[in-house]
């Protein structure tokens, strides 16, 4: 069993063994959670210059975890249920660590403070993350190739900006029912 930060680089360098380290080691879950909380907080620090403030602060690193509970159980449903490969064998918590893990690129998004630069750091980020999240899918889900996983990842994502298009249509109506957003 590979360290914490062996695991850390691992994902980084977008090995697969990396994943399935963490796929069968259920203790990683706190490891992965780590993992989610450092990039929230590295996204939080990269934002500075951007207007930015503690309460935000707060509200986006709580999102990130939820969005990685949330997310992780939508890929576990769709992999799992919609889509599973001939040797699937997968749980929510082995989802939940390699999904944790796979946003390891994210700690990057630190260097968005850095100005000029900050856009192309997010695009490479956001790139680098997608990657390793195809390659941790695959892995966790015993995808005999990377297609079904990109595949698995693109459902869940469109489900996922569905539910969050909802929830913020909702949140905007019960706003607008409760007059905060009124003169």
């Amino acid at each position: 069993m590979a360290s914490f930060q062996d695991r850390v680089v691992g994902a980084l360098r977008l090995q697969a063994a990396t994943f399935e380290d963490v796929e069968h080691d259920p203790t990683a879950v706190s490891q992965a959670a780590m993992v989610v909380l450092a990039v929230g907080v590295a996204g939080v620090i990269g934002s500075l210059g951007y207007g930015l403030h503690a309460g935000s602060a707060i509200v986006v690193i709580l999102f990130g975890l939820i969005g990685w509970a949330v997310s992780s159980a939508v890929v576990w449903l769709v992999g799992t249920r919609l889509m599973p490969g001939k040797n699937t064998e997968a749980d929510y918590g082995q989802l939940l660590r390699v999904v944790g893990f796979a946003q390891a690129p994210g700690l990057f998004t630190v260097l968005g403070i850095i100005p000029i630069l900050g856009w192309l750091v997010r695009i490479v980020v956001w790139v680098w993350t997608l990657v390793a999240l195809v390659i941790a899918v695959r892995q966790a889900l015993d995808y005999d190739d990377t297609v079904k996983a990109v595949i698995v990842c693109v459902i869940a994502w469109v489900i996922m900006l569905v539910a969050w298009a909802m929830v913020g249509i909702l949140g905007f109506g019960a706003a607008m029912a409760g007059g905060a957003l009124t003169s």
